[in-house]
């Protein structure tokens, strides 16, 4: 049995290739229906956002799993394999851990040490419980990974130091527009990263904040705290003709804001706009770039304007790792003081099985034994398993909690069947 992280990133892949390969939020039950559906999977949990997706699953055989993950992806997002699988990596047992909790204390990132992923994974790991395909396998594993995170975030300065990807898209329209009071900027989407950045953005200046949703009841949710307005699809167009600064991040599969969409906005308009796109895949259609009076800024724009801080957050990063070095520590001392007590139970139990059998084959023998003899036996046979016992039972109690002990507790399930 191994623990496997299979997925691909802002790194490994082209946004091109990476955006066919997302799932919105409603489609992630189907993702870990279908995943669970391989007979050699156990538990899985499904990661998916703008700059990831990654499935993590506790599996049988690493290559079959490998194999029936690949093939889901594929399935589920309607694309052929060969479109991302040179772009796929694939971690296992202590990589796959010890990725995990990089991921989740922002050290994968494309914005280093960025915030927005420990409450992702959470979501993730929550919809993986509700769904029953997180369990006693990969729960102990996603509860020390968050609580990484959450500790990477107090004890360390990456977290009070780095720009989440909303205070970043705040500080690059205001880099771009200059001072934002008095600007008006229209919000389309109102998901986890649209909400953010609307909020951050009625923090930071005297703005007037329009927001449009494709469900309403989740727009004014959202506009209401900001003092926003909201107004509906259908107003789309209008609502870009009267803004300054266009800000998408929907779920949608396909793009929401056309062409010829800004270039109807556009009509009479003297002063620029500002179209910031942070949809995976794009809400916008590069060819908005047609018109000199617009300006398209990406996902990709975004996070290079957030890096220019890098060297400072690289040597936060090394406190970072110490933190969730101690904490991967943790878990698997707690993972191997819950599997030890069964499995030194199975390993002593096989042996008493043993002695018994024996005792038994040659009961014919023994039969003219007294009491006193036979009890002399029994003991005795009780205690030579006992002696040969306790080395290897000695040695696992004091490599639990390690690397080491992990492998002695495997190689013990194998050679004694205890599986």
């Amino acid at each position: 049995m191994t623990f496997i992280a299979i997925g691909l990133n802002h790194r490994s892949a082209p946004l091109s290739v990476l955006e066919q390969v997302t799932f919105p939020a409603e489609a992630i039950p189907k993702a870990l229906s279908e995943v669970t559906s391989s007979d050699v999977v156990n538990e899985a949990v499904v990661l998916s956002t703008c700059n990831r997706t990654e499935i993590y699953v506790h599996a049988e055989r690493f290559h079959d799993a490998y194999r029936d993950v690949r093939d889901a992806l594929a399935l589920l997002s309607g694309v052929s394999t060969d479109a991302f699988v040179d772009h796929l990596y694939v971690h296992f047992d202590d990589e796959a851990i010890d990725h995990l909790f990089a991921v989740t204390a922002g050290l994968d990132s494309a914005v280093l040490g960025e915030h927005e992923i420990l409450g992702q994974i959470r979501t993730s790991w929550e919809s993986a419980r509700t769904e029953g395909t997180a369990g006693p396998l990969l729960n102990p594993l996603f509860e020390h990974a968050v609580r990484g995170g959450k500790r990477v975030r107090t004890e360390t300065a990456i977290g009070r130091r780095t720009a989440s990807i909303s205070h970043a898209a705040v500080s690059l329209v205001s880099e771009r527009m200059g001072a934002l009071d008095g600007k008006r900027v229209l919000l389309i989407g109102a998901g986890e990263v649209g909400a953010g950045v609307a909020t951050a953005m009625a923090k930071s200046a005297d703005v007037a904040i329009t927001v449009i949703n494709r469900t309403e009841s989740r727009a004014h949710e959202v506009a209401g705290p900001i003092d926003g307005t909201v107004r509906s699809f259908d107003e789309l167009v209008a609502s870009v003709a009267d803004a300054d600064v266009v800000i998408s991040a929907t779920g949608s599969p396909s793009q929401v804001l056309s062409a010829e969409d800004v270039e109807r906005a556009m009509v009479g308009r003297e002063d620029r706009l500002l179209l910031l796109d942070l949809a995976v895949p794009r809400d916008i259609d590069p060819g908005v770039m047609a018109s000199e009076a617009v300006d398209l800024l990406v996902l990709s724009d975004l996070q290079a304007f957030a890096n220019r801080g890098l060297e400072e957050r690289q040597k936060e990063a090394a406190s970072a790792r110490v933190v969730i070095a101690d904490e991967m520590d943790r878990y698997r001392a707690s993972t191997s003081a819950r599997e030890l007590s069964p499995l030194l139970g199975g390993m002593h139990r096989w042996a008493e099985g043993v002695r018994q059998s024996e005792v038994e084959r040659h009961a014919k023998k023994l039969a003219d034994l007294d009491a006193d003899q036979t009890a002399a036996v029994e003991a005795l046979t009780k205690a030579l398993v006992a002696k040969i016992m306790h080395e290897p039972s000695a040695t696992l109690r004091d490599a639990a909690g390690t690397r080491r002990g992990d492998r002695l507790a495997e190689a013990v399930r194998e050679l004694f069947d205890l599986f």
